[in-house]
């Protein structure tokens, strides 16, 4: 594949931007090589600047589990737009969107609309804080929330792809609060619990981390989470902007059959616009700005663009079979991809569950941000420009998530797979 008019876009955004990007793992610096350029996305698809089409399985990462470009979705955005873009006001769309999102994720019996992932965790810090009347925060290594100050410590995503432990910029006093426990680790939790629990806040966990790679929780770890926060007044925060509506409609909640005190939405509810939202019951939520004294507002919360689009994507995912069908597709091939690494010996593993999977080239299992670093980062590189020569485009970090959308098709994950057999034999 040629990528002339990549080169040459990246090295005239290179003189305006920083990075040359928006958002550093874009940048490609962690696998090498220049960031593609899209021009265009259709169903599974999507095409960039030179003209070259991949099977893509970033998906924005995250967003699209509908595709590119889906036709209800884009007819809701046409028809929004002629009415108006944003209003700064109330719309009957908002309430109709929470309802449906009700439905999924009923402990969120009053919800906030925000513009980002990022608000919502912010916000809902701030939230727990204001009703706990406390100030400690937990956190787990190798969990993304955000850029907010307070959150950006030993955190995964962009962070863990540069190498970034803790952000320059941010003043001790911002982080002195939080504590950073391993994932997946009860004893420590129970420690610290057990030394601090009547001071701590909140607890906020991506019940099934996706932001050091696809690492599932333990049999234990959530439950236990829940119950020293219900013993000790903290409150549960599920972080569920990757999660949410991906593994099954009502999130990591449905799946596990554990009910958070908040929730963190993004990402699906915006529909491939910038939407967040987090709620919980409604003697916590009462406490939020206008009704309470904790503060949080948004010039574009709840845009109508963003509104009508999350609603379509969201309606359509209550069609019959919608996560049977994600989950037969994501389980087809990543247990083609685990008999291939049994049967080659391989050091790697593949982590994952419905609608994502990370293959990480590692020999042993990863479970954690310390076994997740541990992995072969030039491989995974190599890996990535090897299916990238082959129309298959990737997360370009080996801390992210390969996402399944409803637009696959089981052949396009047949060219995965053998895309990848390929690869293993090439080396």
């Amino acid at each position: 594949m040629k990528f002339e008019k990549s080169k040459l876009l990246f090295k005239k955004a290179s003189h305006a931007l920083v990075g040359g990007v928006n958002s550093p793992v874009r940048n490609f610096s962690s696998v090498g090589g220049t960031p593609l350029f899209i021009k265009k996305g259709q169903g599974s698809k999507i095409v960039d600047e030179d003209g070259n089409i991949f099977i893509d399985f970033v998906n924005s990462w995250g967003p699209l589990i509908l595709g590119h470009a889906h036709p209800r979705v884009i007819k809701a955005i046409e028809q929004q737009a002629r009415r108006g873009t944003t209003f700064g006001a109330p719309t009957a769309i908002e309430t109709e969107f929470i309802c449906e999102i009700q439905k999924a994720f009923p402990s969120m019996e009053k919800i906030r609309l925000v513009s980002s992932g990022t608000e919502s965790t912010q916000s809902a810090i701030r939230l727990a804080r204001g009703y706990t009347q406390r100030d400690l925060i937990v956190k787990f290594e190798g969990c993304y929330h955000g850029h907010t100050d307070p959150l950006l410590v030993k955190a995964g995503s962009g962070g863990a792809t540069f190498g970034v432990a803790t952000s320059k910029g941010i003043p001790e006093a911002a982080s002195q609060y939080t504590f950073v426990l391993p994932y997946n680790d009860t004893g420590a939790l129970e420690r610290l619990f057990s030394a601090r629990g009547k001071q701590i806040a909140c607890v906020i966990v991506e019940p099934v981390a996706a932001n050091m790679g696809v690492v599932l929780p333990k049999r234990d770890f959530l439950q236990k989470m829940r119950e020293l926060c219900s013993l000790s007044g903290a409150l549960l925060i599920f972080d569920e902007v990757i999660t949410g509506f991906r593994i099954a409609k009502g999130g990591a909640q449905e799946y596990y059959g554990i009910t958070a005190d908040l929730t963190c939405l993004g990402k699906i509810i915006g529909g491939g616009l910038p939407m967040g939202a987090y709620g919980g019951k409604e003697a916590l939520m009462k406490h939020v700005c206008p009704e309470g004294n904790v503060y949080q507002a948004g010039t574009l919360s709840g845009n109508p663009l963003a509104v009508v689009a999350g609603l379509s994507t969201v309606k359509t995912l209550s069609q019959v079979n919608s996560y049977k069908k994600l989950l037969q597709m994501t389980e087809y091939v990543c247990k083609k991809i685990e008999a291939l690494l049994q049967f080659k010996k391989e050091k790697a593993q593949i982590n994952w569950i419905c609608g994502m999977f990370t293959v990480f080239f590692s020999d042993s299992p990863v479970v954690d941000f310390k076994t997740a670093q541990a992995q072969d980062s030039k491989t995974y590189a190599a890996y990535f420009h090897f299916m990238l020569e082959r129309g298959i485009y990737l997360p370009p970090s080996p801390y992210e998530a390969c996402m399944i959308s409803l637009a696959h098709e089981p052949k396009e994950l047949d060219l995965y797979f053998k895309a990848f057999s390929a690869f293993l034999s090439s080396r």
